[in-house]
């Protein structure tokens, strides 16, 4: 039986690389393990053939997982605000850097070129950008899955304070369930790889 021609052998581009944002800290926190995690998202995303989507910066977990990603292999994808170039801190070494002019710019165009969001741990930004995902995700304008790494039980209130709003009757299950919990990188990873939509194209998030 003779095996199907390549997309290259076809004369067809390949298919792109699976895109995941990941949303964190720039700052690295007091332990040691948040960094940890942080360099083992960025190896795992270069040795599975995926590419990083994140926020541009080169500080604190951002330029951590960065980093590893592309010292493993991976094309790395950063957006960053104008302002904050200003300041210096973006990151001058990877594949791609968008600067833009808002902060809606650059969710807009982080979630566009991404097939699962990944939050790490971080502060009121990464709060604000993974309950944006979330919420888009269980209002439908997306398909999109979404993981949560809680390192260390960093994110132990914030789960139980869902868990109250779910018994105080503003969450359903079901839109709790939407979001992917654990406390260890490549678990986590794997199965937003294994729910990804990688065939979907990019979703139109001028609707949010």
């Amino acid at each position: 039986m003779v095996a199907p021609p390549s997309a290259a052998a076809a004369g067809q581009a390949p298919p792109p690389a699976p895109s995941i944002c990941v949303f964190c800290g720039s700052r690295t926190g007091a332990g040691a393990a948040d960094a940890d995690a942080a360099r083992r998202v960025g190896q795992w995303i270069g040795t599975h053939g995926w590419r990083l989507v994140y926020g541009g910066g080169r500080a604190g977990l951002m330029g951590l997982v960065a980093d590893a990603a592309l010292a493993a292999g991976a094309a790395v994808v950063g957006v960053i605000p104008q302002s904050l170039m200003t300041r210096e801190l973006g990151h001058q070494g990877l594949t791609e850097l968008h600067v833009v002019q808002t902060m809606h710019e650059r969710k807009r165009l982080m979630a566009g070129r991404s097939d699962a969001f990944l939050a790490l741990p971080g502060g009121l930004g990464t709060l604000e950008e993974l309950f944006e995902v979330w919420t888009w995700r269980q209002l439908g304008y997306h398909d999109k899955p979404v993981g949560l790494l809680n390192t260390g039980g960093y994110y132990d209130a914030l789960l139980a304070f869902v868990a109250h709003a779910a018994t105080a009757g503003y969450v359903q299950p079901a839109q709790r369930a939407l979001l992917q919990v654990e406390r260890e990188p490549e678990p986590l990873l794997q199965r937003l790889a294994a729910l990804a939509p990688l065939a979907v194209a990019p979703d139109d998030y001028s609707r949010t």
